[in-house]
C-alpha cells in the first residue's frame, strides 16, 4: 500500500454528495461527469479500505465510516470557505493612509482612534509618523496633517488647529509657582524640544519673546532636552519641569488634570496643524470630515484661564 499523503480534493466532493443526495447531482454542481465522480469515490474507498457510500435505488447514503469522514470534510470545507470570504472581504475594505508627525499621532490621534473606528467601521486607517512632512508624501499617503505656516502649504489646505501654546506641567510643579505669575517659570527646570533652526514651531526663547514676560528662559541649569515632543510631554507628566504645551494636542491631558497650565497663552496667526488631502476618494473624505469635526472640540479659553489661576 502506498504511503503517499491522502489527496484532499475529495473533501468538497463528499460535502456536495451529502448536500445533493446523489452522485449525479454532486457531479452537476461541481461541473464534473458522473463517471468521474464515481471513480473518485471508488478510489477513496480503496484508499480507506472500506465502503463510504451505500448505493440505493435513488441516490446514495453514507455508511458509518463514511459519516465519520464526512464530518471531517464538512469542518475543513467550511473553514476554508470562511477563510476565503474573510480574505476577499479584507481586500475589498477601503483603506486610507495618513501621514503626520510624532506629536499629533501619539498625543492627539491615537487616543481618539476608537472614535474614528466606531464611526467608520468599514474603513481601515493606516498611520505613518515622521518628524516632518516630506516633500513626496503623496506617493505613499492619502491624507496629511502637518504643522507649519499657511504659506507652506498649497491652496486647499485647511487649518485644523491654530498654534496656541501655554507652559504646562504636572500639578506638583504648578504648586511651586506663584499663582498666575509667568515670571516664576525661572524657578523650575524647563523641558525643551530639540529641533533644527528651521523648525516651524515655538521654542522657549520664541515663547518668551511672544508672551512679553521678560527674562530669558531659553537655557538654564537643570533644563532637560529631548528630540521628540512625546518625550517632552512624558517628562512633564513625570514632574520633571515645565514644557510648552500645544493646545489641541495636549487637551486631553489638561482635561484629565494630569497637566495644568502654568503661564500665559501665546497664539501665532496662520500657523498650526493643517489638513491636506491627496485625493478625493470616499475613504479620504470620511477621514478628512472626521478630523475636522474632532479637532473642533478643543480646550475652551475660559477653562484654560480658570486652570491657570488655581
Amino acid at each position: 500500500m502506498s504511503d503517499a499523503p491522502v489527496d484532499l480534493g475529495w473533501m468538497r466532493l463528499l460535502v456536495e454528495v451529502d448536500r445533493r443526495g446523489s452522485l449525479s447531482a454532486a457531479a452537476e454542481a461541481m461541473g464534473l461527469s458522473q463517471p468521474a465522480v464515481s471513480y473518485q469515490i471508488r478510489t477513496l474507498e480503496q484508499r480507506f479500505g472500506c465502503a463510504l457510500l451505500l448505493r440505493l435505488h435513488r441516490g446514495v447514503r453514507f455508511t458509518e465510516d463514511g459519516r465519520r469522514l464526512l464530518a471531517v470534510a464538512i469542518r475543513t470545507v467550511e473553514e476554508v470557505d470562511g477563510l476565503e470570504r474573510a480574505i476577499k472581504a479584507a481586500r475589498r475594505r477601503p483603506a486610507v493612509r495618513l501621514t503626520t508627525d510624532y506629536a499629533f499621532s501619539g498625543l492627539w490621534l491615537i487616543p481618539r482612534m476608537q472614535a474614528f473606528r466606531a464611526q467608520n467601521p468599514d474603513v481601515d486607517l493606516q498611520i505613518v509618523a515622521s518628524q516632518r512632512l516630506g516633500s513626496h508624501w503623496r506617493d505613499t499617503a492619502d491624507v496629511a496633517v502637518a504643522f507649519g505656516h499657511r504659506s507652506t502649504f498649497e491652496e486647499g489646505a485647511k487649518l485644523l488647529m491654530p498654534e496656541k501654546v501655554v507652559p504646562v506641567c504636572a500639578p506638583s510643579i504648578r504648586a511651586r509657582l506663584q499663582l498666575g505669575v509667568s515670571d516664576d517659570l525661572d524657578m523650575v527646570p524647563r523641558i525643551h524640544l530639540d529641533a533644527d533652526p528651521s523648525s516651524p514651531w515655538l521654542d522657549w526663547p520664541a515663547y518668551v519673546a511672544e508672551s512679553g514676560i521678560g527674562g530669558n528662559l531659553g537655557h538654564a541649569a537643570g533644563d532637560l532636552r529631548f528630540n521628540t515632543y512625546s518625550m517632552v510631554i512624558q517628562a512633564a507628566l513625570g514632574g520633571q519641569g515645565v514644557a510648552l504645551g500645544w493646545l489641541g494636542v495636549v487637551d486631553q491631558l489638561l482635561e484629565a488634570g494630569l497637566l495644568v497650565v502654568a503661564g500665559a497663552e501665546v497664539e501665532v496667526p496662520d500657523r498650526g496643524y493643517w489638513l491636506i488631502a491627496a485625493n478625493e476618494s470616499s475613504p479620504t473624505a470620511q477621514l478628512a470630515r472626521w478630523l475636522e469635526a474632532e479637532s473642533g472640540v478643543g480646550w475652551r479659553r475660559d477653562e484654560r484661564s480658570e486652570t491657570a489661576v488655581r
